[in-house]
């Protein structure tokens, strides 16, 4: 009988690496800050609006992955309550070495909690 001819579906376009997720970029700009006192929300939203992100658009983003990054523990906040205040990379996450014996590394690092 009729064969029908079936629609080719489009093809979709393939998202570029050079949009980066919000975590990462607000990382990168408390990395790249010299402030002893953190960076604060406003400038941080600054940052990313010089960067190309939109940020009237996407502001619910921003304030989740400030959040999510500040319980992983990525950022510490400095000052303020939830996502505003000023926030600062976390030392421990940059220096995160073991100090036991050697009697206590064979203990699986139980006393400085690090895994082998």
């Amino acid at each position: 009988m009729g064969e029908v001819a079936r629609a080719k579906a489009p093809k979709k376009k393939a998202k570029s690496k050079k949009n980066r997720g919000v975590g990462e970029m607000i990382v990168k700009a408390v990395s790249a800050s010299n402030e002893r006192s953190g960076v604060s929300l406003y400038t941080l939203k600054q940052v990313l609006a010089a960067d190309g992100y939109n940020v009237e658009k996407n502001n619910y983003r921003i304030i989740l992955s400030i959040r999510t990054l500040v319980t992983k523990g990525t950022l510490v906040r400095i000052r303020g309550v939830g996502a505003s205040g000023s926030f600062k990379l976390n030392d421990q996450t940059k220096t995160e070495h073991c100090h036991c014996t050697e009697s206590e590394q064979s203990k699986d690092h139980k006393r400085c909690n690090l895994t082998a």
